[in-house]
């Protein structure tokens, strides 16, 4: 290596080792259990406020999509199905079993 390569090196900032949790401390709680779940029913009402919810018309219109496609899905499996069990059956009948 050059000396520029080696100046490079030598100026980097060492890295600190990284920390590793202490996995024998306690959990801290911060208020008791009902204080815990007031904050937590009151945080999700907030967050529920801001979803933004589909409209009937989404609504109805996804769910006709999905149907279709159950339903396409479905035939199209049952004729998969129908196929390769006519094609095993010949397959068994024409090698004698």
């Amino acid at each position: 290596m050059s000396e520029e390569d080696n100046e490079i090196i030598n100026s980097a900032p060492e890295q600190a080792p990284v920390a590793r949790r202490d996995r024998d401390k306690k959990r801290v709680h911060s208020g008791g259990f009902l204080e815990r779940t007031t904050q937590f029913l009151r945080d999700t009402r907030g967050e529920m406020r801001r979803v933004s919810w589909p409209t009937a018309n989404e609504v109805k219109n996804t769910t006709i999509i999905t149907l279709i496609a159950v339903v396409f899905f479905a035939l199209y499996l049952f004729g998969v199905d129908r196929v390769w069990a006519f094609l095993i059956d010949h397959l068994k009948t024409w090698l004698g079993g």
